[in-house]
C-alpha cells in the first residue's frame, strides 16, 4: 500500500535502451502511455476524491452524535468501516508517489491519511509493499504469501498435521470470516513497527499519529456511546474495514500464477501474468480505489490512480499484439476464484502454475 521513492526504484526499471527483447516490448509499451499523456502526476485529478471522503466523514461524524446510545450505530460504524478503507486506498496512491510530483509531498500525505486517519504503519507497509511489487507472487519473495494461518503455496500446506491439516482443507471456506480480523492485524504491526523496529525514520511522528487514531479515536467513540455499544461499534468499524480491504486486495493476485524463487522471468510478464483486473466500469473503480485495474497499477506503480482506466485499452492491446494472457474477471467470480483455489492449496494441489501459462514464462 505504500511505496516510498527509495523503494520505487526496485519496482519500476529505469527507462534506458535494453538488448533483450522482452524489456524492449515494456519500453515500447511505456512510450506509447508517455505519449498519450497518461504518465503525468498532479493532485489535482485528487481533489474530488478527497473533498467527496472529507464530506462523507463530516456526514458520517453528524449521524453519529444524532443517533446516539442506541445499538444502531453498529450500522453507522460499517459507513465508518468504509469510509476508513476508501482513506487507506488514498494513503495507497500517495505512498506510490502517485497524487504530487514531489516525493515529500507525497510521504507527508501518506503519514497523515495512513498512520493519523488509517492507523497503520507508513514504513511497514512500505517495506512489505515494495517487496510485493517487485516480486509479485513469487515464491519466497512476495510477503503476501508467505506462510501464515493460510497457505498461499501448495508446499507451505503439505507439512500440515492435525488441526492445521484439516483447517488447510477447507481454508478457502474460512477466507471471508478471517478477514474480520484483518483490520486487527494491520494495527498490530503498525504498533510493532514503531515500537521494535531499529531504524525507523519517522518514529515519532508514526507513533504520535498512531497514539492519536488507535488511543484516541476509540476512546472518542466510548465516551459518546458508553462502554458496551462502543466496544461493539471499534469491533463492528474494525472488521468492516478488514474485510473490504481483504475482499479489495485478495483477488489482485491469488490464484494467479506463482513463480519459482529462482524462476527468470521478465519485469513485463511478471507483472501481468501475476495480475488480475475486476471489470465493472466507473462504479468498481470508485469501489476499489482503482485497484481494478491492477494489471496496469502494476505495471506503471507511479501513474496517477484516475489514468489507470484510460491507459487499459493500451495495455490490453498491447498485449494481444505479443500474445501474453491478459486476465480479467468480475468480483464475484474472483472471490470464487480466490477460494477454491485456497482450498486446492491446502489438499496438496502441487502444481503452482497451470500448464497454458508456463510456456509463457519460457524466454522468447
Amino acid at each position: 500500500m505504500t511505496i516510498t521513492q527509495d523503494t520505487a526504484s526496485a519496482i519500476e526499471p529505469e527507462r534506458k535502451p535494453a538488448k533483450n527483447r522482452q524489456t524492449n516490448d515494456f519500453f515500447e509499451l511505456a512510450q506509447r502511455v508517455k505519449d498519450a499523456g497518461l504518465m503525468e502526476r498532479g493532485a489535482e485529478s485528487y481533489i474530488g476524491r478527497v473533498v467527496a471522503l472529507s464530506l462523507s466523514f463530516i456526514a458520517a461524524g453528524a449521524l453519529l452524535v444524532a443517533v446516539g446510545e442506541s445499538w444502531w450505530q453498529l450500522a453507522v460504524a460499517v459507513l465508518f468501516g468504509i469510509l476508513f478503507t476508501q482513506v487507506a486506498f488514498l494513503a495507497h496512491d500517495a505512498a506510490h508517489q502517485q497524487v504530487f510530483d514531489s516525493g515529500k509531498k507525497n510521504d507527508r500525505l501518506s503519514h497523515i491519511v495512513g498512520n493519523l486517519v488509517v492507523g497503520m504503519s507508513y514504513a511497514w507497509w512500505a517495506k512489505k509493499h515494495g517487496r510485493h511489487h517487485a516480486h509479485p507472487n513469487v515464491i519466497g519473495k512476495d510477503g503476501d504469501i508467505a506462510p501464515g494461518t493460510l497457505a498461499f503455496v501448495p508446499s507451505d500446506a503439505a507439512g500440515r498435521t492435525g488441526i492445521a491439516a484439516w483447517f488447510a482443507k477447507r481454508q478457502g471456506w474460512f477466507f471471508f470470516p478471517i478477514l474480520t480480523l484483518f483490520g486487527f492485524v494491520l494495527h498490530f504491526h503498525a504498533v510493532r513497527t514503531v515500537v521494535t523496529s531499529k531504524k525507523l525514520k519517522s518514529r515519532w511522528t508514526e507513533g504520535s499519529f498512531l497514539a492519536v487514531r488507535l488511543i484516541g479515536y476509540p476512546a472518542l467513540i466510548i465516551m459518546l456511546l458508553g462502554p458496551a455499544i462502543g466496544v461493539a461499534f471499534i469491533a463492528v468499524q474494525v472488521a468492516v474495514f478488514g474485510v473490504y480491504m481483504g475482499a479489495t486486495f485478495a483477488p489482485n493476485h491469488k490464484g494467479m500464477p506463482l513463480i519459482p524463487k529462482d524462476a527468470k522471468v521478465d519485469f513485463m510478464q511478471r507483472q501481468i501474468l501475476t495480475s488480475r483486473n475486476i471489470r465493472g466500469g466507473r462504479l468498481m473503480n470508485t469501489a476499489m480505489g482503482g485497484l481494478n485495474y491492477q494489471i496496469e497499477h502494476h505495471l506503471f506503480p507511479r501513474m496517477a490512480s484516475p489514468n489507470l482506466r484510460k491507459v487499459q485499452p493500451l495495455v490490453r492491446e498491447f498485449c494481444a499484439e505479443r500474445g501474453i494472457t491478459y486476465t480479467e474477471t468480475g468480483l464475484i467470480q474472483s472471490w470464487g476464484i480466490v477460494i477454491r483455489y485456497l482450498n486446492r492449496v491446502g489438499l496438496g494441489y502441487s502444481d503452482p502454475m497451470d500448464c497454458p501459462v508456463i510456456t509463457q514464462f519460457r524466454p522468447r
